[in-house]
């Protein structure tokens, strides 16, 4: 009997080598055979010389972890690459539905391999936006109904929770990411600070502190992530720091000699 190999589902990170994890680097050395999507082979291209890579394009996802299951099933060691995370809006789950689909019961062993998420990545180039209890919506509408999208950013937004907003703006989706700052401005002060990051740790990185009044969808696209602070987060200097607690009730915290942002509680804005 054949022996299955071993399917590796790795995130590469944001795009810098130097932010590729060493069990993605490990994985990567183990592995004879690469399936992902063709754009993710030029950052790696020292990394996979002499290997069998299988580059399919985008809107092949499926086809993708399909594909890695067979090869790992018939004995290769593969390795199902995705960008950032593989866990996070990554192939982890393709891969893991597909063996379930076909009844395997992860008899076939699979290991997925961290990576940093392009909302890590993005936070870490802003300072500290994530520091409290935060939330992560993509926009793109293409897999996810848009009236879901609108209820868990209305649902996020009220509930005070720092927003991490994925696939803002597409050539064919040009109009979510302002009708996403409309619904946000409905329980958020204007003055909320947002970070705009665009090619995190990749050639043409740019960084922006914006406002969520003033945020504009002139240079946002698929490239870019945008973090809009909660009721205290707070620029200092060229970083956003949204503290990791509330002023506790009752008594006077070192914070709550802080400005905020024109809130005075959680979700309620001042007009």
């Amino acid at each position: 009997m054949t022996r299955s190999g071993t399917l590796f589902v790795v995130g590469l990170g944001p795009g810098a080598r130097a932010a590729m994890t060493g069990q993605a680097l490990e994985a990567l050395r183990r592995s004879r055979v690469i399936v992902g999507y063709g754009g993710y082979f030029g950052g790696i291209a020292d990394l996979v010389d002499g290997k069998e890579c299988l580059a399919l394009p985008l809107g092949e996802e499926r086809e993708r972890a399909r594909l890695a299951v067979e090869r790992a099933l018939n004995g290769d060691d593969v390795c199902a690459i995705s960008s950032g995370d593989a866990g996070i809006y990554g192939m982890a789950s393709l891969v893991l539905e597909t063996l379930e689909a076909a009844g395997h019961n992860l008899d076939l062993e699979v290991a997925v391999v961290p990576g940093v998420s392009a909302v890590n990545a993005c936070a870490a180039l802003l300072g500290a936006p994530l520091g409290h209890d935060f939330a992560v919506v993509s926009l793109s509408d293409l897999l996810t109904p848009w009236k879901w999208i609108e209820g868990r950013l209305a649902a996020a937004a009220e509930a005070d929770f720092v927003l991490a907003l994925l696939n803002p703006r597409s050539p064919r989706r040009d109009w979510q990411f302002r009708r996403a700052q409309e619904i946000l401005l409905r329980s958020r002060s204007p003055e909320t600070p947002v970070g705009i990051v665009r090619q995190a740790y990749r050639p043409g990185q740019s960084v922006e502190i914006t406002t969520l009044g003033r945020m504009s969808a002139a240079t946002v696209d698929m490239f870019t992530t945008a973090i809009v602070g909660n009721s205290q987060t707070r620029r200092f200097g060229d970083k956003l720091v949204t503290p990791r607690g509330y002023p506790a009730s009752g008594g006077v915290s070192p914070l709550s000699l802080l400005p905020l942002r024109g809130l005075t509680s959680p979700a309620r804005r001042i007009s």
